[in-house]
């Protein structure tokens, strides 16, 4: 096990990796579209304290709302909350905010009535956003690492997932392998389009061929930045 998480690292989580030069570039697309960052407060759907420690950018405030718990010992810039935000009454509750913010969440959050219940926090919460998700197309599957692992049967992948080598934690049991993939949902550019309509669509590529997706709504017109729209 050591072994395949090291190889994984080498791919998605390691410094000098293909994941974090691709981070490296996606936060600087995010600088371009958000100069005022600096000053603005962000509520992360999702987001995890970590990520914005590491980032090479700091927003004024950032929210974190995640079902996963949070570290304790946060600095006085970032606060956190277990919580659903496709709930109604969760998203009513949260004020308002400069940004939404949200990284590899949305193909998370439990089929098409839950997503539409997540874009209207986000319509809710702050008047801009930028709202990122792995595009279905993309070879590989990105939580995995597995080339066309999103075009099996449900049935095949989760009983692949017990055993792929570049797994992030391998599940122990079919009930977990079946809980482990059951609720990913891998997004269109059909889909993000009818989800986001007054929203610009940026698409990250590798080698040519579309990554990820993100709908922005920015301070600075998409065009203006080295990104590629659609």
């Amino acid at each position: 096990m050591p072994r395949t998480r090291a190889l994984r690292n080498r791919f998605v989580d390691a410094p000098g990796s293909v994941g974090e030069r691709l981070r490296t570039a996606r936060w600087e697309r995010f600088r371009q579209l958000f100069p005022g960052i600096e000053g603005m407060t962000v509520v992360d759907l999702g987001g995890t304290a970590d990520m914005w420690l590491r980032a090479p950018v700091r927003a004024k405030h950032v929210h974190l709302i995640n079902l996963e718990p949070h570290p304790e010992g946060l600095p006085d810039w970032i606060s956190a909350e277990n919580a659903d935000v496709t709930a109604p009454d969760v998203a009513a509750a949260l004020g308002s905010y400069d940004l939404v913010f949200s990284n590899s969440t949305i193909e998370h959050v439990g089929g098409h009535s839950q997503r539409r219940r997540f874009v209207a926090a986000v319509d809710k919460l702050a008047p801009l956003h930028w709202i990122q998700t792995p595009y279905r197309y993309f070879p590989v599957e990105p939580h995995f690492v597995a080339p066309g692992f999103q075009f099996l049967p449900l049935a095949a992948r989760a009983k692949l997932v017990r055993h792929w080598p570049l797994t992030h934690s391998r599940p122990g049991s079919p009930q977990e392998g079946m809980d482990a993939v059951i609720n990913i949902e891998l997004l269109t550019r059909a889909e993000m389009r009818y989800l986001f309509p007054d929203s610009v669509l940026i698409s990250e590529r590798v080698l040519g061929v579309t990554k990820s997706l993100t709908a922005v709504r920015a301070e600075r017109a998409p065009g203006a930045a080295a990104a590629s729209r659609d």
